[in-house]
């Protein structure tokens, strides 16, 4: 199970008393938000995406947030392509639902914070299943998922 590769990576880290589980969905945003008893903006979604090379790209991002496409081509050089269901757990170890950072194994998957989450103090990334999430403040999940940088590829709601 993906939550045990999640949980077994934030334990490598000390940081495994961070992840809860719910009795109910927590696969959205919405619904996650709802779980845990925040707004929805706090929620990170981790998207993910390919680059022509077959690279994967996580870009951790606020709940709120919509990935803005000049963007995203400005910094990676082409246009955004997200993985497939078929593709996703077979880059991040995780099904639709719990996609999260924590426990990625491949060499060839990029890992980036959105700068849409350094408004919270404490942001809600799903924990490898679709009831699960772990609680951290902005800076420590781009340490702990080992981002490569914060980045701008979000744009928020109006």
């Amino acid at each position: 199970m993906s939550i045990e590769i999640a949980r077994a990576y934030l334990a490598s880290k000390g940081m495994e008393d961070r992840v809860r589980e719910f009795d109910v969905s927590s696969a959205t945003v919405e619904l996650a938000a709802k779980a845990v008893g925040v707004e929805p903006a706090r929620i990170c979604k981790t998207l993910s995406f390919k680059l022509k090379d077959g690279t994967g790209i996580l870009v951790q991002v606020a709940g709120d947030a919509r990935v803005d496409n000049k963007k995203y081509k400005d910094f990676f050089g082409e246009k955004a392509k997200m993985l497939s269901p078929e593709e996703v757990p077979q880059y991040t170890n995780h099904e639709i639902g719990g996609v999260c950072a924590f426990g990625v194994t491949r060499d060839d998957v990029r890992i980036y914070c959105d700068e849409s989450m350094k408004r919270f103090d404490k942001v809600y990334p799903a924990c490898g299943s679709s009831n699960s999430c772990a609680e951290f403040t902005p800076d420590e999940l781009y340490d702990v998922s080992n981002s490569l940088a914060w980045i701008d590829v979000s744009r928020l709601p109006e």
